[in-house]
């Protein structure tokens, strides 16, 4: 049992894409960023979850925006001029799409070592963390790695036209 958990936990080791949210380092696959532009005009759509922001117009691809911060329960934060959207190769059974991802500001890309990740806590079934992939350690802080195929669920995916 150990093996594998020492095999699950090299598997995270790699680069990652560094931001801020909130105050709090998260981080994501630098493998999952296609780009990082600056805010730009999002289009709201109707009748989409509070998160979703709208698309954007990306060199002639659109693309759904959403907003981290909303989607974690965080209060929301008006744009600065160090507010970024990543925008993202996310999967899930239906395929792959682009989505970008509102956050308040990149930090940097961080090669993450194994023995410097931990699994993320359980929290008890009341609270999901399926789109944790794990705790990355640094001097006195913790980034909370995101596994960015599952911050959303399929059936908000599907809300966002991934079909």
């Amino acid at each position: 049992m150990a093996e594998s958990m020492d095999q699950a936990e090299r598997s995270l080791e790699g680069k990652y894409l560094t931001f801020s949210l909130n105050g709090e380092d998260y981080g994501v696959g630098i493998l999952k960023v296609r780009e990082i532009i600056g805010v730009m005009p999002i289009t709201p759509v109707p009748q989409t979850p509070r998160f979703v922001k709208g698309v954007i117009n990306l060199r002639g691809k659109v693309i759904p925006v959403i907003d981290l911060r909303l989607r974690f329960g965080m209060e929301p934060e008006d744009y600065t001029d160090r507010t970024c959207i990543v925008v993202a190769e996310v999967k899930n059974e239906n395929g792959s799409m682009m989505m970008g991802v509102s956050v308040d500001s990149v930090s940097e890309v961080a090669h993450i070592k194994a023995n410097e990740i931990e699994n993320a806590p359980s929290f008890g079934v009341a609270l999901s963390t399926d789109y944790i992939l794990g705790m990355a350690k640094k001097e006195t802080a913790v980034s909370i790695l995101l596994d960015i195929d599952k911050v959303l669920t399929t059936e908000e995916l599907s809300l966002l036209g991934t079909n």
